[in-house]
């Protein structure tokens, strides 16, 4: 299913573009006592701690995450992704994988968001403001994550049904909420999540950390500075051809439009065999070792559970 945005539908879209130049911080730090953390009985334990997703679907949050001209200005202003990539990304993942599988979830979601408290700035199109608690800017890059879990597992480990898609929606209210920061963005419904992200992705914009993220597609994958160039190039050719079809496959059109990357019905159709591969592998990884399938924060977490996530929640690959 896929929702269609009608303007003045959803009241927290029609006040978005206000909002958003705001940039006013909304941190909350009221927490009750009874608050809710996830665990091993949400689905959002058993696939986001899984390293398919974010081998396989890296790309997609990394670039839609940074197409929304605040948040890839304030990446661009205040991060070191230019200098220093996969340090970057291994900071960032640890972080959100604490605030997912940590046992004090709660310390780890004000840790992160409190990390962001010093993040503003003004935009370049029309000079506005930006603040990184700004709810409307905060909940987008939340927002990238629970789209990335969803569709990433769709596609690549085993095919989701509605209510499991709407159960992890649910829960990323929980995951959201740990952050302590005000919810006043967030939709109520997965259906309305749907007609948000659509509403998003047509505000997607070629923001230069989004620009620079995707070089390598472009350009091609750089090679080790001891190979010639021209050794490279022969030796990498299947490298980027695979980058160019299952990497940008990842991507809503949207974002390959903006970022000028070429697709055809053939990509797409060499994409879409691909996945089905990997999700047809799907009953082999409950036969791997723990290391192989989950990420070190997810193996420690469901390990003080007592529970093996690779025994549950799986069902057969259907197409």
């Amino acid at each position: 299913m896929t929702a269609t945005f009608e303007p003045g539908k959803n009241a927290r879209l029609r006040e978005y573009e206000t909002r958003i130049r705001e940039a006013e911080p909304m941190p909350i730090d009221e927490v009750a006592t009874d608050a809710p953390t996830l665990g091993p009985a949400t689905l959002t334990w058993k696939f986001y701690g899984d390293w398919r997703i974010h081998v396989l679907g890296f790309q997609r949050i990394a670039g839609t995450e940074n197409s929304i001209e605040q948040l890839g200005k304030a990446v661009s202003d205040h991060s070191v992704a230019f200098t220093d990539t996969v340090g970057r990304a291994k900071r960032t993942a640890a972080g959100l994988m604490n605030v997912v599988y940590n046992e004090d979830q709660h310390a780890w979601g004000r840790k992160v968001r409190d990390f962001h408290r010093p993040i503003k700035g003004t935009i370049d199109s029309d000079g506005s403001r930006y603040h990184a608690l700004n709810p409307e800017l905060f909940y987008w890059g939340h927002a990238t994550f629970v789209d990335h879990l969803i569709y990433c597992t769709d596609m690549f480990v085993r095919r989701l049904t509605w209510d499991e898609k709407v159960q992890i929606f649910e829960e990323s209210k929980i995951w959201y909420q740990l952050y302590g920061v005000s919810d006043r963005q967030q939709p109520e419904t997965y259906e309305e999540f749907l007609e948000y992200w659509d509403n998003m992705v047509e505000r997607f914009v070629p923001t230069k950390t989004m620009l620079y993220a995707t070089g390598y597609i472009r350009q091609g994958v750089p090679g080790p500075k001891a190979v010639p160039k021209p050794i490279w190039k022969i030796l990498s050719a299947p490298l980027n051809a695979y980058v160019r079809t299952m990497v940008v496959g990842t991507m809503p059109p949207k974002m390959r439009e903006v970022c000028e990357l070429d697709w055809d019905e053939r990509k797409e159709r060499n994409y879409q065999r691909g996945a089905a591969l990997s999700r047809r592998l799907n009953p082999l990884f409950a036969h791997l070792p723990m290391k192989v399938v989950y990420t070190p924060w997810a193996i420690e977490a469901w390990a003080r559970a007592g529970i093996d996530p690779r025994k549950i929640h799986n069902k057969p690959v259907t197409d």
